[in-house]
């Protein structure tokens, strides 16, 4: 845990300044936590939630040097087959910078543009193939 929080921290609160308090919150303990690594250090983190029968996927980042390498891409790789497991399709909030990204993956957007912590968010779905 120690490791995701500290990449999340780099990520999130050092370089997008999103307020610490809002980082970590009440659903720390209920979520499963994924970390990605180079060698021994970790270069990225996500979050998964069963929320109302669908995987939310959360607070996804990778460390600057690290972007464009396929880590991100990984780390999803690595969620989605964890849900696979759960039975379970998956939903996230992605910054829309990033949507790109997640569109590459399978992902498409089911909502408007919104705010979250003062950054331009969408909603985006995937439907997993469930045996």
């Amino acid at each position: 845990m120690s490791d995701a929080y500290n990449v999340r921290f780099n990520v999130f609160v050092e370089e997008q300044k999103v307020p610490e308090e809002e980082e970590i919150d009440e659903f720390e303990e209920e979520a499963v936590h994924f970390v990605a690594y180079d060698q021994d250090k970790p270069i990225g983190a996500g979050r998964f939630r069963e929320v109302e029968g669908v995987g939310k996927v959360e607070r996804i980042c990778v460390l600057a040097d690290y972007r464009h390498t396929g880590a991100g891409r990984l780390l999803m790789e690595a969620i989605e087959a964890f849900a696979k497991e759960q039975r379970v399709n998956l939903k996230l909030n992605a910054q829309t910078r990033a949507k790109g990204f997640y569109e590459k993956l399978g992902y498409h957007v089911t909502s408007g543009e919104f705010m979250d912590a003062g950054i331009p968010h969408v909603e985006m779905k995937k439907t997993l193939q469930l045996q």
